[in-house]
């Protein structure tokens, strides 16, 4: 059985990068990826049929049914950029270690710029997303053991540089569990 410190959750804004760098990082550390929203895409439809006949807070059900499956399979997890703002996910998220992804406004509307995101449609998505981040980001900072900005560069560099930060942490946890050994 996969121990809860195996989990690496990677939280941040909507469109910060969260599921291309969570596969590549898994991929190269050989450990399963979890992607919270596809998740519930796959068992229930499409998020913004969800949000359209059932509402947000039907969806926050889904969405938190999904972060516990993620969770306990361990590896990479990405959650969807509201996801924390509950309450027991954000008391499951002290069990793991937990990387913010961040992105500039101006980056992410290129990312956004024809999204079909529930929270983003109608005028003017790009101040929609701002005041979503700025609403978010003390819970997501108040997470986050490490944080890495997506902005600029590659998206492969943040990739080596989570890969690089995950090699460190466990060898640090594999020395501290032979210190107790």
């Amino acid at each position: 059985m996969t121990s809860h410190s195996e989990a690496v959750v990677l939280i941040g804004p909507m469109g910060a990068g969260k599921t291309s760098i969570g596969r590549k990082a898994a991929r190269a550390l050989g450990v399963p990826f979890f992607d919270t929203d596809a998740a519930v895409v796959r068992d229930h439809g499409p998020i913004e049929r969800i949000f359209a006949e059932h509402g947000e807070q039907h969806f926050r059900a889904l969405e938190r049914a999904a972060v516990t499956a993620g969770l306990a399979a361990g590896g990479i997890v990405s959650l969807g950029g509201g996801a924390v703002m509950d309450p027991d996910t954000r008391a499951d998220l002290a069990e793991h270690r937990v990387v913010l992804l961040t992105v500039t406004p101006r980056v992410v509307a290129g990312r956004v710029r024809d999204s079909n995101r529930p929270l983003l449609v109608g005028d003017d998505a790009i101040a929609r997303w701002t005041a979503i981040y700025e609403q978010r980001r003390p819970v997501y900072e108040d997470l986050a053991d490490v944080t890495f900005d997506t902005s600029s560069g590659p998206l492969q560099d943040v990739v080596d540089a989570l890969v690089a930060w995950v090699r460190r942490e466990r060898s640090g946890e594999h020395q501290r569990q032979e210190d107790h050994a």
